[in-house]
């Protein structure tokens, strides 16, 4: 175990992350409306607990392999969670406990979106923008940001990839050089930042709420500057400018480039997965605003955009709200959150199973009806064009009968911290799907759980980002030995 070189890399990622929380501390002086200081000295302890991990291992450069790449993944995510709770424990007017404080650090970093908070609007500037750009940093995830820097400091980051990149493609890469990859995926991901801010700008928001909502928007992660979350905006266009963002950004981002690259559209609609989003969403937003136009005395005009931006929204796990959808008539509020567990394609900054992997399900479920029925005749699974090997279709399984075995699990966890069966399953499903909203007590934020009960979503968000595998390699005794 090369454990120098891991901490050397963690002193390494946990000072650049130190950089990060100058922009509030800024915004706190400009604002002065509270916050800087603890944002200051934030800022000078992570550096300087960087620093210490850094020096004495700052020599060694050893190649990491396989099992390296998922242990600093995983730590990585778990220190650079607790660094990010620093600033919501110091003591000042807006303190927190040290487990709400991991709590709001791993949900936004996780893009969750779960929260302990009320009275956001009231909250300093520093500290709503803080939450934002967590939510943003973890959209796309620092390790890929680190992988383009590490090469230039000496570190490969092939491992690292494989083992944090979202979706069951890991080993596909949009251009030769890792670093490369990298870079391209965040340029990507900045401009349709940049985009997204702009659009909300132009539609009536303020800059500092639109660059906030551009933030949690491209990164499908669903916080707010305001306690109404979308619903502070009484306009149908700023609500539609986040659902065209939150589907781009549930999209593969390799189609994004392949797009970029050629110049062409055309791939978009090639691709098996994007088509099958796109229906699911369709579909889903279909069946809300037409429930929602029959069982309620909202007009057409209304229920379209209420029914369109809350089946997008909940079921590509961004988890933005216009309104208490947990209310609305029939199943619609379950229906919603069994969509999260399909979340976004693989490849882009929704949680969920994945489009793909789901789609791969139901095509290997077809299969082995089609056997039953014709024992002796010979069936693949295709993915496009290509029949698919069995070791991958085997994957899949081995995944979603994984991601099952954890779920059971946390829900039992979350029962036995004092939460009744209704909301424990919407707890859940909001932090194991990296949703945010659940159902019942957790319908609005995590205020009411005990803090075993935070500790378990804490958990279940870090399964839920690192998509099961990662962390759970972890517990194996075959990952440790020789």
């Amino acid at each position: 175990m090369q454990t120098r070189t891991i901490l050397r890399m963690l002193g390494l990622l946990i000072a650049l992350f130190s950089f990060t929380l100058l922009p509030p501390a800024v915004l706190a002086y400009f604002y002065a409306d509270g916050g800087g200081w603890a944002f200051l000295s934030a800022f000078g302890l992570s550096l300087l607990i960087g620093f210490f991990l850094w020096f004495p291992n700052r020599f060694k450069r050893s190649e990491l392999k396989t099992r390296e790449g998922f242990i600093i993944v995983v730590m990585f995510w778990v220190v650079l969670g607790t660094m990010g709770a620093i600033p919501f424990w110091m003591p000042d007017n807006y303190t927190l406990s040290f487990t709400d404080s991991m709590f709001e650090s791993f949900s936004a970093l996780t893009t969750t979106g779960a929260t302990i908070l009320t009275g956001i609007d009231e909250l300093p500037h520093a500290y709503r923008f803080y939450r934002q750009q967590l939510q943003w940093m973890g959209g796309m995830g620092i390790i890929v940001l680190a992988v383009a820097i590490l090469p230039l400091l000496g570190i490969g980051g092939m491992q690292l990839y494989r083992a944090e990149t979202p979706g069951p493609m890991k080993d596909s890469k949009m251009t030769p050089r890792i670093a490369d990859t990298a870079k391209h995926l965040w340029f990507i991901y900045l401009g349709l930042t940049i985009a997204c801010g702009v659009a909300y700008w132009a539609a009536g928001m303020e800059p500092f709420d639109a660059i906030g909502h551009a933030f949690s928007t491209v990164a499908i992660g669903g916080f707010s500057t305001h306690d109404a979350s979308m619903g502070y905006y009484d306009s149908w266009v700023i609500h539609l400018i986040c659902v065209v963002f939150i589907l781009i950004a549930a999209v593969n981002f390799s189609l994004h480039f392949a797009a970029y690259r050629g110049k062409t559209l055309s791939n978009y609609w090639r691709d098996p997965e994007f088509r099958a989003l796109l229906a699911i969403q369709a579909t889903l937003a279909v069946i809300c605003v037409l429930t929602l136009w029959w069982k309620s005395d909202a007009p057409l005009s209304e229920s379209w955009i209420q029914g369109l931006f809350q089946a997008v929204s909940i079921s590509s796990t961004a988890g933005f709200t216009t309104a208490d959808y947990t209310i609305w008539p029939l199943f619609l509020p379950v229906l919603l959150i069994f969509a999260s567990f399909i979340g976004g394609s693989a490849g882009s900054t929704g949680g969920g199973l994945k489009v793909m992997r789901v789609a791969l399900l139901y095509r290997q479920g077809k299969r082995e009806i089609n056997r039953l029925i014709h024992p002796k005749g010979a069936f693949a699974v295709k993915w496009g064009k290509r029949a698919l090997p069995d070791r991958v279709v085997q994957a899949v399984w081995g995944f979603f009968a994984a991601y099952a075995l954890v779920f059971v699990v946390l829900m039992l966890g979350f029962i036995a911290t004092g939460l009744d069966d209704y909301s424990a399953f919407g707890a859940t499903a909001a932090t194991l799907n990296n949703l945010g909203p659940g159902l019942g007590a957790v319908a609005s934020n995590f205020q009411e759980v005990s803090d075993a009960g935070k500790w378990v979503a804490i958990l279940a968000m870090l399964f839920g980002r690192l998509e099961i595998f990662t962390l759970l390699v972890l517990f194996t005794p075959t990952f440790w030995k020789h």
